[in-house]
């Protein structure tokens, strides 16, 4: 190995020197190596949901951008192909025994897919919503800071571990037998020392249960004392084991239970008892609730479930811990007067400051800020805090010296941060509050300080959510990746992003059935003359209105101070279109949400708020069960028969018994992907065939589920089968840009723009004077953004307000009102920079806002 070494430079000195004595005209041209030749992407015949056989080539080590309308296929050939392929090879390389712990994948439906790299998916996917999930536990960054407080906090209280408030402490004492040998018990003594807050269990909020709200106690069990949504006095699993458990009397009101049948009724441990002969289970009613419903996801739970959690529990601050989640022991160590939860609680912008100061040997006081949390730790650090206040200002630098690595490391992930446009958060912000824009960006931090090359990243609109000011930005980062020998595949629908593709794929010519082709292929000056309506509209810009209307009113908001709100006064006019505006992080959401939508005045008005919330449903679900259009059509098919409405739902009496109403039959194949296969009873009809003989205007219940919203439209508009309920959230579905979606179509397999235009068309049926929308724009093709346009013209133009939190700049030009909040974010933010007429910000130019705007509409 030594002699190699030695000799190449010589070898490769007189290479040159020959080659510099052959004439030039002489040389024969250098032939490339054979492994520099797999620089494609091949994608043969792919048919995932609507693609129709579908061949391309996409070039490798280059930004890839795939363009085309709301739901053209481009998901279904980037992540559902494309992604989804590479990452099943990847787990076929674990043995057998790793893979039964991963997620099984199906190949997809595809002829050919050579040339694939490892792909890393960045999708909008939002983060769980468990309460201890937050910024700091998501990436390595509290990992870190536990580290590093364990290492030189003072005063030492133990390892990592210490400081987490995912972790409690243990203490456990006994003995062991260990069978080996002759088997000899062993006394042993155990502990570990968490960060928990043992009174809310790291959760940092503790509940209250309004009795109230779960029983009347005027009443006796038997007479229906219970008003809790889904308990019937039937149910062996709530109120039978509570009436014939022998602990409570059935007949008494419950407001003469004695002492000890009132601890049994709301406080007993889970007791086995036999009601009628079958074992189950006797728990205490508060007990039963926290199980039942305050263990779950809100936003998982149907809305009146919902609505009940809202009305019987009240979540407050827990006042041990001041909502730090973290144990008194955890936060009295400090380093330099700050302690861990003070420096969770800080905005990244300034915890990366302190954390600079600790590498450099500048350290100071920690830098007073309110941070963008909102959960009440800004700073306080909880009682205890004021333990070892000095902190490890007597650790010497050579104990800094000591952790240096750790604290590049830790500012560098800091950095990033800061670097893709989310300084403004804190560590402690619930994971699960944050937007699909900002949960992607948080998914990329790991990746930018990646020494990864010739990898595949594939992302799903990385610039939703984002102010033009900060897509200049993320179109950086994503150059950068490409920079450094990856390939870059992105499914986007900006231009600004589009612009600075090196490859173009556009999709379409429509959606649904009308789309899955590939339009066109090439370099983006090629898309802008090819034709396509992707390339017609890439130029397009919408103009200032010439005459804006005028308000009938407003909404008025004192003294806003959500998260980084700085007590905002402002007037939210009324019978316009309001457009509120700001770079990620300026307070739109905590002005919109989190201060009007709770103003009496906006209750009075009735408001109808269409959140960015994803819609949660399984393969079951689809358009029709979600909009409640099919409500209608099965009691149009009952009446039209003279049968239950019941029968003609698949989920219910007339579901096909051999795949219990899916269409399909399931196959678990252990860890290989599990087959699905179609039911060869119904043909994949999910009916049983007696159903399929009852029939409205000439077709069955199955025919009817696999119209398109457009047809659908037509055909309940008018002649037999007229259904004026059914028509009018059929029209709902169309305004909104749905017209080609299958009534049966699964949830599953609508892409985000899809979904969240469905939610709005179904909340459009809610009776409210004020809408507010969340980025409606989102995943939509810029064609669709001017029926989105016309259709927020009608509400207004109905008698309708409505409010808009928007970045797309052809929704502010047509505003009637612009709030615009800023000037920056986090801390910088949090003040109404602007309030006037699209015009107006144009003229004025003060803010980021006005003059991107002035830059988009030529001014």
């Amino acid at each position: 190995m030594s002699t190699r070494t030695g000799t190449q430079p010589t070898q490769q000195k007189q290479q040159a020197q020959e080659a510099q004595r052959e004439p030039q005209g002489h040389q024969e041209p250098r032939q490339a190596h054979v492994a520099d030749t797999h620089d494609l992407i091949r994608v043969h015949g792919a048919r995932v949901n609507n693609l129709r056989d579908v061949s391309i080539e996409i070039p490798k080590r280059r930004l890839t951008v795939f363009t085309g309308v709301s739901g053209s296929g481009k998901t279904s050939l980037v992540f559902n192909t494309i992604a989804a392929e590479s990452q099943r090879l990847i787990n076929e390389t674990y043995s057998a025994f790793v893979q039964g712990f991963m997620p099984t994948l199906a190949r997809p439906e595809v002829d050919v897919l050579e040339g694939l790299t490892t792909a890393i998916i960045v999708d909008q996917q939002r983060m769980g919503a468990d309460p201890r999930s937050t910024v700091g536990t998501a990436t390595d960054a509290n990992a870190m800071l536990r580290i590093l407080f364990s290492r030189v906090g003072q005063p030492h209280i133990g390892s990592p571990g210490a400081f987490a408030f995912n972790v409690p402490s243990v203490r456990a004492s006994g003995a062991i037998t260990v069978e080996r040998g002759a088997k000899k018990a062993v006394k042993a003594t155990y502990s570990r020392t968490g960060g928990m807050c043992p009174r809310c269990e790291g959760r940092g909020s503790v509940s209250d249960i309004d009795l109230t709200q779960l029983y009347d106690d005027s009443k006796s069990l038997s007479e229906g004392a219970f008003t809790i949504p889904g308990w019937k006095s039937d149910s062996w699993w709530t109120v039978r084991v509570y009436a014939e458990s022998g602990f409570l009397d059935p007949d008494k009101p419950i407001r003469e239970f004695t002492k000890r049948e009132m601890e049994d009724f709301l406080h007993r441990e889970p007791t086995k008892v036999k009601v009628e002969g079958v074992n189950l289970t006797f728990e205490g009613l508060i007990p039963k609730i926290q199980k039942s419903f305050l263990s779950k996801d809100r936003e998982a739970l149907q809305p009146h479930i919902r609505a009940f959690v809202d009305r019987a529990v009240t979540f407050t601050t827990c006042p041990d811990c001041d909502g730090t989640r973290l144990s008194e022991a955890a936060r009295s160590s400090k380093i330099e007067g700050t302690n861990i939860a003070d420096a969770c609680a800080m905005q990244i912008t300034d915890l990366a400051e302190w954390v600079r100061g600790l590498r450099d040997g500048t350290a100071g006081g920690r830098k007073g800020t309110k941070g963008g949390n909102g959960n009440g730790a800004n700073g306080t650090g909880g009682k205890g805090s004021s333990a070892g206040t000095s902190g490890a200002s007597a650790a010497s630098g050579t104990a800094y010296a000591s952790i240096a690595p750790l604290l590049t490391s830790l500012l560098g992930t800091l950095e990033s941060f800061v670097e893709i446009g989310l300084g403004y958060l804190s560590l402690d912000r619930p994971s699960g509050t944050l937007s699909g824009g900002e949960a992607q960006r948080v998914k990329m931090i790991r990746h930018l300080g990646s020494s990864l090359t010739d990898t595949t990243y594939v992302f799903d609109e990385p610039t939703a959510g984002l102010h033009p000011h900060d897509i200049r930005r993320m179109n950086d980062l994503l150059l950068r990746l490409r920079n450094k020998g990856n390939t870059v595949l992105v499914v986007e629908h900006k231009p600004e992003t589009i612009a600075i593709a090196d490859h173009v794929v556009d999709l379409g010519p429509g959606a649904g059935t009308a789309g899955g082709t590939v339009c066109f292929e090439g370099t983006v000056e090629g898309l802008r003359t090819s034709g396509t309506r992707t390339g017609r509209h890439l130029d397009d810009r919408a103009a200032l209105k010439e005459s804006v209307r005028e308000p009938d009113g407003a909404l008025k908001v004192r003294g806003a101070d959500a998260h980084n709100l700085r007590n905002v006064d402002v007037d939210v006019p009324l019978g316009v279109l309001c457009v509120i505006t700001g770079v990620a992080g300026s307070g739109k959401s905590s002005l919109v949400h989190g201060s009007l939508c709770r103003q009496r005045e906006a209750a009075d008005a009735g408001v109808v708020a269409i959140d960015q919330s994803p819609i949660r449903g399984s393969r079951r679900s689809n358009p029709a069960t979600y909009s409640g259009v099919l409500d209608p059509i099965r009691k149009a098919f009952a009446k039209a028969n003279g049968v239950k409405p019941g029968l003609f739902s698949a989920n219910s009496e007339g579901a096909c018994p051999n795949c219990n109403g899916a269409g399909v039959v399931y196959t678990d194949l252990a860890m290989m992907a599990g087959v699905a296969t179609t039911c060869e009873e119904c043909d994949g009809k999910r009916f049983q065939s007696s159903v399929l003989e009852y029939r409205l205007g000439g077709r069955d219940i199955s025919e009817v589920l696999a119209m398109s919203v457009a047809q659908a439209e037509e055909f309940f508009g008018s002649g037999e089968a007229r259904t004026p309920a059914a028509h009018r959230v059929l029209n709902r579905l169309a305004d909104v840009g749905l017209g080609y979606l299958r009534l049966g179509q699964p949830l599953t397999t609508l892409s985000g723009g899809e979904r969240q235009r469905l939610k709005l068309a179904a909340q459009m049926a809610e009776k409210g004077g004020v809408y507010i929308l969340d980025e409606p724009t989102t995943g939509l093709h810029l064609a669709d953004v001017e029926q989105l346009l016309a259709l927020l013209d009608r509400l207004v133009d109905a008698g309708k307000s409505v409010v808009v939190i928007e970045h797309h700049q052809a929704v502010m030009a047509h505003a009637d009102w612009i709030i615009d909040l800023g000037p920056g974010a986090g801390h910088d933010g949090g003040r109404i920079v602007f309030e006037g007429t699209p015009a107006g910000l144009v003229a004025d130019r003060s803010t980021l806002t006005g003059e991107h705007l002035a830059e988009y509409v030529g001014a």
